[in-house]
């Protein structure tokens, strides 16, 4: 799949990092090029410094092939103008926007070819999941005193560990389950628990990736 996502923030990022990790082609533009430069070092996507409400620059970088188009940037309106020209412009199957003020999800719908909104207090995984259809594995923290990571990964009925033992799981080395949310529960990861799909599981890492949490469960 060819996935072009606009605006490199938080969101916009993981999101990236989600369909790269699970092999798709993505495109990841932003207007700020200290935010793309910030990214170089350890992004596997291509990175694209430019103004995703432009039709030339999407026409550049690839808006014509894309399968999925996501307009994550923090304004509304840019998100708006982005679907929009996704849809009428350049005929993308899928369209995504963020809503980052409530007041105008109103906008949100097929006149502006958006296929599907998705609120900013959306929860991470949860959002990736009804965006892309790829629920997976996403960093969602960054200790820097401690130098460890926090990550979640969600089991569904495709995952590679459902139905397992958290004890026959190969973990990355320096990787610990913290909990295993259950049915909005959370609950001690016993090695005897068999993973289900919905379980949704936050992992503490020394230096693991989220490709190789993925690796272990997806």
């Amino acid at each position: 799949m060819r996935a072009l996502i606009a605006g490199a923030g938080r969101l916009g990022t993981q999101i990236a990092q989600v369909l790269a990790a699970a092999g798709n082609d993505v495109t990841l533009v932003d207007v700020d090029a200290h935010r793309i430069a910030a990214l170089e070092d350890r992004f596997t996507a291509r990175l694209v410094v430019g103004d995703a409400c432009e039709p030339v620059f999407l026409e550049k970088v690839g808006a014509h092939a894309a399968d999925l188009v996501i307009a994550a940037t923090g304004r509304d309106e840019d998100n708006l103008v982005i679907g929009l020209l996704a849809k009428r412009q350049f005929a993308v199957p899928r369209v995504v926007a963020r809503i980052n003020d409530d007041e105008n999800a109103w906008m949100f719908d097929h006149r502006w070819g958006i296929d599907i909104a998705v609120p900013a207090a959306t929860p991470l995984i949860s959002l990736i999941e009804e965006a892309t259809g790829a629920a997976d594995t996403v960093a969602l923290l960054r200790l820097s005193k401690a130098g460890v990571d926090i990550i979640e990964t969600v089991i569904t009925t495709r995952s590679r560990a459902v139905g397992n033992r958290l004890a026959d799981v190969q973990l990355p080395d320096g990787t610990v389950i913290a909990t295993v949310v259950r049915d909005g529960q959370p609950t001690v990861p016993e090695p005897e628990v068999r993973l289900r799909p919905g379980d949704e599981l936050l992992l503490v890492s020394h230096g693991a990736t989220e490709q190789q949490v993925h690796a272990a469960f997806q």
